[in-house]
């Protein structure tokens, strides 16, 4: 997904040029394999003028910045009239108590993102590569979007590095997280890597789909494979992989 950002990333006096550009660039993304996104501003703010600016350009999903309540998603659905795809971008303290109501507050949320910078000026810290900072936030924010059926989008890698943006990743993938933003190009190869299956890992899924199917077929409750207990959960998660695979 490629976004045209709006807030933070686009200085006021350029906005209305930045909208105006939606126009031409979201078929071009979308004509390279893409999926053409806009991050607006909150409505409460220029979200409103930002919207009109970029639907002229037939967005495939909006985002919207400083999500902090249910309300607010409400207001978005009926400001794109109710059939778009909606990510709410969780950015303080009141929005990540208030995530599971905002992901459930309309139908058309599919997935939410939360952010780092803004997140730790609000938490009253600051940035560091290794992210402890950011540890409670990135748990609890997958939590309540798992348990409110929508996707997870973890913050941004937001230093330059590579390294960092891998171990970065890695941390993110080991929560739980299957999808990551990010700001810098030049980390998107690297970062695709990480949530890519490896070779490795599609061959230890197809072990054990087989041992356990084996394993219940001979009226077994779990298997054994590379010395672990193979029991439902493992064993759906496992086919889950494949199954995503071969839809691919």
């Amino acid at each position: 997904m490629i976004i045209l950002e709006l807030e933070d990333f686009t200085p006021p006096e350029l906005r209305p040029k930045a909208r105006e550009l939606s126009r031409h660039v979201f078929d071009r993304w979308r004509q390279a394999g893409a999926v053409a996104a806009a991050r607006i501003n909150p409505l409460e703010t220029c979200g409103n003028d930002d919207l009109i600016g970029v639907l002229a350009g037939r967005p495939d999903l909006i985002l919207m910045s400083k999500v902090a309540t249910p309300q607010q998603v409400v207001a978005l659905e009926k400001a794109t009239g109710g059939t778009m795809e909606l990510i709410p971008n969780v950015e303080t303290a009141a929005g990540l108590v208030n995530a599971f109501a905002i992901a459930r507050a309309s139908p058309r949320v599919s997935a939410m993102l939360v952010a780092s910078e803004d997140m730790v000026a609000d938490l009253g810290t600051s940035r560091s590569r290794r992210g402890a900072e950011l540890a409670y936030v990135r748990a609890r924010f997958l939590v309540e979007c798992r348990a409110a059926g929508v996707e997870a989008i973890d913050c941004p890698y937001t230093f330059s590095d590579v390294k960092g943006a891998v171990a970065d990743a890695k941390t993110a993938k080991r929560l739980g997280y299957r999808m990551k933003s990010l700001v810098d190009p030049s980390h998107a190869r690297a970062i695709n890597a990480v949530f890519s299956p490896t070779k490795a890992e599609l061959r230890k899924a197809q072990r054990i789909v087989a041992a356990f199917e084996k394993a219940r077929a001979a009226g077994k409750e779990r298997a054994k494979v590379d010395g672990a207990l193979i029991e439902v959960p493992i064993y759906a998660a496992a086919k889950r992989l494949l199954e995503s695979l071969a839809r691919s």
